[in-house]
């Protein structure tokens, strides 16, 4: 069984999705940002292994979180 969680706004969305591995729990991370220049999308793989899925799955969201920041404050610029 594989742990889900998300966080949305008006303009931005983060989820994540567990996946089970020898080593414990990481966590595929989606996050959307709706700009002016259009739909942002971004997906990728926490480097993280963790213990439990509940750490995967809010490590994931933070990491999810701070991208959406970085994007919005055009840090970054993908």
């Amino acid at each position: 069984m594989a742990l889900s969680g998300s966080v949305c706004d008006n303009d931005w969305s983060v989820s994540v999705v567990t996946h089970q591995t020898a080593d414990g729990f990481c966590c595929s991370i989606q996050l959307n940002h709706n700009a002016p220049e259009g739909v942002f999308k971004h997906e990728f793989t926490h480097s993280g292994v963790f213990s439990t899925e509940r750490e995967a799955v809010l490590a994931g969201l933070r990491e999810g979180l701070v991208w959406v920041q970085l994007k919005m404050a055009k840090t970054l610029s993908l």
